[in-house]
């Protein structure tokens, strides 16, 4: 049944997010994302658990955008990987669509969508696709990508599912968020002991001061055209100034 035209009042199956569960379902789900270690953990029990907690989702994935390039992250299926290579080979489908309106894209069924009239035929045929629904990963600063749910089900998603999945999107968005400025920190926090390391080696060396020092390194930047800190670290390795 489309989403519009979903009965509010009809009640949900209890494997479901019913009005009882979701909080504490939601719950679960953040703490299961905030404890893991590296993005692509993060991002695999992420979307396997909304394949778990959504009914009506019978595989998911993450599209995300690196190099100019759309490509797909955790997917739960093999049909995800081939639905999701066949939009970025055609340049259509609802994540296309999504990354590119930022906004919700669902069909009820897609061999029919005047939309994507190569996409939704062939991956009906071929995955037995019959709906889907993307949606937008993205805080105010930054949008990550899309996640991506296919079901074999004509009109699968309903307005209650959309509403779960959004919430479920949001806790994956900002998984990803804290994930990555905990990444940048560390990763800041390296570069400044390696640049403060090559530092304490030209001061030694030249008898010179941290100033000093870190114009050396500045300088060598420069002149090479690379990193000030991949200058510091072939210092510290090699102990030569490029």
């Amino acid at each position: 049944m489309p989403a519009g035209e979903h009965d509010e009042t009809q009640a949900v199956d209890s494997a479901e997010l019913t009005t009882d569960e979701p909080v504490t379902t939601m719950a679960e789900y953040a703490r299961e994302l905030t404890t893991k270690g590296d993005e692509a953990e993060r991002l695999q029990i992420g979307v396997a658990l909304v394949v778990e907690l959504l009914e009506a989702c019978d595989a998911a994935g993450v599209t995300m955008i690196e190099g100019g390039k759309l490509t797909t992250h955790a997917p739960t299926a093999e049909l995800v990987e081939q639905g999701d290579r066949l939009q970025y080979e055609l340049h259509e489908g609802p994540c296309v669509d999504t990354v590119r309106t930022q906004t919700t894209v669902i069909s009820d069924e897609v061999a029919r969508d005047p939309r994507w009239p190569r996409w939704g035929p062939a991956v009906a045929e071929k995955l037995g696709v019959r709906s889907m629904l993307s949606l937008l990963l993205y805080t105010q600063e930054t949008s990550y990508g899309a996640l991506n749910l296919y079901s074999f089900e004509a009109g699968a998603f309903g307005s209650d599912d959309v509403v779960a999945a959004h919430a479920l999107a949001a806790h994956l968005t900002a998984a990803l968020a804290d994930g990555r400025r905990l990444d940048n920190r560390a990763a800041a926090l390296v570069n400044r002991t390696v640049i403060g390391q090559a530092e304490g080696i030209l001061m030694e060396r030249h008898k010179i001061t941290a100033d000093a020092a870190f114009d050396l390194l500045r300088r060598a930047s420069q002149r090479t055209n690379r990193k000030l800190v991949r200058i510091a670290e072939e210092l510290t390795r090699t102990g030569d100034l490029p």
